[in-house]
Parts: structure tokens; C-alpha cells; sequence
């Protein structure tokens, strides 16, 4: 099986999701090529990995991420609510990512805003990279078009991605209108048809959220490129050795 294995929030089934344990993890871990985060903006302008727009869930904060300077932000426990031994994790921001990651694993990048929520987040974003890494090496993603739209606005040339939960007829017309050349879509979309529209198109597609090795090997068996984005990336290992005691089987002599 050779899918790409993307480690979502990195290896976010073991270590609190978006924190450089998760992400550490993820490395650590041969089968993970791809890593994928969420990048949102504090109250200052900083480029912060986190998910949810609230800090209640996976920090021992309150309120919004944005209205919150870095410094305050830095403050807060982001790993505590996953397991004790991982008190005292911070939420990174995006440049200590980039620094741990580069050369080791590509990133798949998502814009979390909704509407004008961020609308510095494309820009700042790309400014960090820019300095740090090579367009080959990473995805700049987002479900919110406008920021897409952004990004191609500051730099028309880098990668961008649309990510989404259904599989609309002019799903083709959505993505070459905002010049993506990558799908992130919901597992239960992915089908041989979509995936041979996508490769006339030239455009990549990752598989998400997929925590069962019965269905990573479902969707891998549709094509190698398929790239499998995953809570749990030890599935990936456990859907490969099926694949191949399956394949020993059935070349074995009767």
C-alpha cells in the first residue's frame, strides 16, 4: 500500500491534537508523510495551531482564540485534557511547527476562519512560510473559499486545497475557479468516479478523517494516490499487513 499516510492534527489519538507532542508523535512514525494542522490568528497577529475557534475543549481556557494575545494564549494548558502526562503542552504557534517539521514531513495547512473572521490570516500565513519552507512541501487548505480566494490574491502560484463534506455535481467548476489543485474530502465521498475525475484534472486528493483499517484499505484499493488522513496512523501499518498476508494467500500454491 503506498497512500500517503497524513497524520491528522498529528498523531492526535495518542497526544492532545495541534501540540508539538502530537506532532513529534506523528514523525516518529515511518508510515506518516504528511502532517495536517490548523492555523488561526490571536489578537495580535499571530499565526497559533489550533482547531476549535473556542478554547474550552482542549485548553483550560475560556473564549475565543482571537481575542486573546499570544502572550495570554501561551499561558494556557493545551495538554492536560487528553492525558496528565501531557500537562503543561502549549499551543504552538505556527512558526515553532514549521521549524520542528521542516525536512522531516509536509504539511497540509488549513486556514480555520469562517467568512471576514481572519481577514489577515492568508497573508500572515504565507509571509511565515515564505520564510521557511519550499511550495512543494506543504498545502495551504481551508473549507472558507474567501480565504482561498486570498491566498491566490497574495500569491498565485502556491499550492491551495479545498476541503468539504459532500460531492456537489461541479465540484470540478469549484476547484479550477479557485485554482486548487487539491481535494480534501470526507471519506464517505471518495469513489472510484470522483477519483477518476480528479486525476483528468490533476488534482491530488486526501481522504478524511479515517480511523478504520477495513476502510483505509477500501479507499486505498481505489488508487495509490489517494492520500489517507488519519487520528490513529498505526492503522495505516495494520491496513498494509492485510493487504499483503491477503496478497501471500492468494499467490500461495494450492
Amino acid at each position: 500500500m503506498d497512500n500517503p499516510c497524513v497524520a491528522h492534527r498529528g498523531y492526535s489519538s495518542l497526544a492532545p491534537e495541534n501540540t508539538m507532542a502530537a506532532f513529534q508523535l506523528a514523525m516518529e512514525q515511518k508510515q506518516v508523510s504528511w502532517i495536517e494542522l490548523d492555523v488561526q490568528l490571536s489578537r495580535d497577529g499571530v499565526p497559533v495551531v489550533i482547531h476549535d475557534f473556542r478554547l474550552e475543549r482542549t485548553t483550560n481556557g475560556s473564549g475565543n482564540v482571537r481575542d486573546h494575545t499570544l502572550a495570554e494564549l501561551k499561558k494556557l494548558d493545551a495538554g492536560s485534557w487528553k492525558s496528565k502526562k501531557f500537562a503543561g503542552e502549549r499551543i504552538p504557534t505556527l512558526m515553532e511547527v514549521l521549524k520542528l517539521t521542516k525536512g522531516k514531513v509536509k504539511l497540509n495547512i488549513e486556514l480555520k476562519t469562517v467568512g471576514n473572521m481572519y481577514p489577515d490570516l492568508a497573508a500572515t500565513v504565507i509571509e511565515k512560510l515564505q520564510n521557511a519552507w519550499k511550495p512543494r512541501d506543504y498545502v495551504i487548505t481551508s473549507f472558507e473559499k474567501k480565504a482561498l480566494q486570498q491566498v491566490k490574491r497574495v500569491h498565485p502560484d502556491l499550492p491551495t486545497g479545498l476541503i468539504i463534506n459532500a460531492s456537489p455535481a461541479d465540484l470540478s467548476r469549484q476547484l479550477e475557479e479557485l485554482g486548487c489543485h487539491f481535494l480534501s474530502i470526507g471519506f464517505p465521498y471518495v469513489t472510484k468516479s470522483l477519483i477518476k475525475e480528479m486525476t483528468s484534472k490533476n488534482i491530488t486528493v486526501m481522504a478524511w478523517t479515517i480511523d478504520s483499517s477495513r476502510i483505509m484499505r477500501n479507499i486505498a484499493a481505489l488508487d495509490p494516490s489517494i492520500m489517507l488522513c488519519t487520528n490513529r496512523p498505526e492503522l495505516w501499518n495494520k491496513a498494509n499487513s492485510r493487504k499483503l498476508s491477503k496478497l501471500f494467500k492468494s499467490s500461495s500454491p494450492k
